[in-house]
């Protein structure tokens, strides 16, 4: 069994501003999904510009923010947070949806994209491979605050959490970061490389993130207010997963369409 290494979740003080690890770790996933996007937006033939990507990955902080709290409210803890209505805006002690960022990113997508005029899936396919080091640093930022732990286990890696009881349990945030993050990053920015119909990199990322979030979900515990929610095995996590890997699948498999026919000249 590995100890946990127990952390200060503030990691450092500014006078009466404190820091938090949870936070900071969001504000690099933005910042190297930033960095990314313009690097793609260099590219020639992109169609995207820096200023494009910069405006973007703005709103999408907001998207992110407040759909994933809304989401985490809604699907994970409604009932408490009806009773303590001030305890939504604690985003810094955790508590995000990523289905519920998904929702709010693609509202954010389809406004900007209109704005620019270009498609929902326009903006979907750029944004897909910037969305994974986000995702690598928030489960290290779960791991920080000794949340989202997983189920009890006697394998040699497993940690006893402060908050999880005297129990060994599956670090799960790190599986989640190696798979949601790391592994997820190398494919979808591979698959991306190459020119594909418009919204297949949207379909890769929603197919790669709902498959293994799903199985992670398997060894990480499921939200005590919740439990399982489907024949007492599947989580909340793995049912909002499936109708993403659904939506995945047809995106990448779909028929490419065809262009309509350009109107024949009217000779003079």
């Amino acid at each position: 069994m590995l100890t946990y290494p127990v952390f200060d979740p503030v990691a450092f003080r500014i006078g009466p501003v404190a820091a938090r690890w949870y936070g900071m770790m969001y504000a690099v996933g933005f910042g190297l999904g930033w960095l990314l996007g313009r690097r793609r937006a260099a590219r020639p033939g992109s169609g995207w510009t820096p200023t494009q990507v910069d405006d973007l990955i703005t709103w999408l902080v907001v998207g992110v923010v407040l759909g994933g709290r809304i989401g985490y409210v809604l699907f994970y803890d409604l009932s408490y947070y009806v009773a303590n209505p001030v305890e939504i805006f604690s985003i810094w002690r955790g508590g995000m949806s990523f289905h519920g960022g998904v929702v709010g990113v693609v509202l954010v997508c389809w406004l900007y994209g209109r704005s620019i005029g270009k498609s929902l899936f326009e903006v979907g396919d750029m944004i897909s491979p910037l969305v994974p080091p986000g995702l690598f640093f928030g489960r290290i930022g779960n791991f920080i605050n000794g949340e989202l732990w997983g189920r009890v286990t006697d394998v040699p890696w497993a940690m006893v959490f402060p908050s999880g009881g005297p129990l060994p349990r599956h670090p799960s945030q790190l599986y989640e970061a190696g798979l949601e993050g790391l592994l997820f990053f190398i494919i979808i920015w591979t698959y991306s490389a190459k020119p594909r119909q418009r919204g297949a990199v949207s379909g890769m990322f929603m197919l790669c993130y709902g498959t293994f979030r799903f199985i992670v979900e398997f060894f990480r515990q499921p939200d005590v207010q919740l439990g399982f929610v489907a024949f007492d095995f599947f989580s909340m996590g793995q049912l909002l997963c499936l109708p993403m890997i659904a939506l995945g699948l047809v995106l990448i498999f779909r028929r490419p369409g065809v262009a309509p026919a350009a109107p024949a000249k009217r000779k003079a």
